[in-house]
């Protein structure tokens, strides 16, 4: 079928409004994400190097206990992170999701940390947290001298703290998306469990949940990203310390790259993290296709 002229230039512009996404998505993701691949082979230190060492660098990576370190780091506080922002925004969401009064004035409360940058969060926590005039001192000052809530400056608590300030943070954005789930659940339901006489902690565990199953693997993906890239709260709380306490990788990789002067060991240490992102969000992809075209079958 032969377009006409006015259609011909319709679907040209349409193309052409496309271009600057396509370069970039060419040349910004993938274009870098090849370059560093191809680093992550060399010898490269303050400049990139084309004398291939093959796996070496990845050998390093692994024989270095700040980089082990930093992923069992990474490991702990991404279990804590993902499963409290998943029980606490779920329990606002249901909160909110009541009808309660001021709805609109609490949503914009719980959402609210999260407009704000992770830098700026972890500073406020770090300030909340410091033993000399946070938390602690208030509370002695309060009257309770022997209160000790030193986390921020133990080795072995203060992983937790990262914790905390980021929950507090990206606990909104859940609610928020689960919120939209709860809202697009039928009425009917809730009015069958209600005749039926099932508790409503059952409705929510046997129903609800799994009705909000692709939300809830939505909000997952969203979150495992998140504690994947964690960097400005940990530099802006606790710089990776006490010691190395905190590390995390992204950490280490940006310490190599502008610190130490070695790219192609923070360029092996990015493909081990993107890989690690890919190994979760392209099974997640396939089974949303998957699903789909179950759905276009059906």
């Amino acid at each position: 079928m032969t377009l006409k002229p006015k259609q011909l230039f319709r679907q040209l512009v349409s193309w052409a409004a496309l271009l600057p996404l396509a370069s970039t998505v060419l040349v910004a993701y993938l274009g870098t994400v090849l370059w560093s691949l191809n680093i992550s082979f060399t010898n490269s230190r303050t400049f990139p190097s084309d004398q291939y060492v093959g796996w070496a660098q990845y050998q390093r990576l692994f024989d270095n206990d700040r980089w082990l370190l930093s992923l069992q780091n990474l490991a702990l506080y991404g279990v804590l992170f993902i499963a409290a922002c998943m029980v606490l925004g779920f329990l606002l969401a249901v909160f909110i999701d009541q009808k309660v009064m001021a709805e609109g004035a609490l949503r914009t409360v719980f959402l609210y940390p999260y407009a704000m940058s992770f830098v700026a969060t972890g500073l406020v926590w770090q300030w909340l947290l410091n033993p000399g005039n946070g938390i602690q001192q208030a509370v002695r000052q309060m009257g309770y001298p022997d209160f000790t809530f030193d986390w921020i400056i133990d080795q072995d608590m203060v992983i937790y703290t990262i914790v905390i300030a980021t929950v507090w943070q990206a606990s909104g954005l859940v609610m928020a998306l689960l919120l939209a789930g709860l809202r697009g659940i039928d009425e009917e339901i809730w009015k069958a469990a209600r005749i039926d006489g099932i508790p409503t902690w059952r409705v929510y565990v046997s129903i609800v949940l799994p009705m909000l199953g692709p939300t809830i693997a939505t909000v997952f993906v969203l979150l495992f990203t998140a504690v994947v890239k964690v960097f400005d709260s940990v530099v802006s709380m606790t710089q990776g310390g006490p010691g190395t306490a905190s590390e995390v990788p992204a950490k280490f990789i940006m310490d190599h790259l502008f610190g130490r002067a070695n790219i192609a060991l923070a360029s092996a240490g990015s493909m081990v993290l993107l890989l690690t992102v890919l190994a979760l969000v392209a099974p997640f992809l396939y089974a949303r296709s998957r699903a789909r075209r179950r759905e276009e079958q059906a």
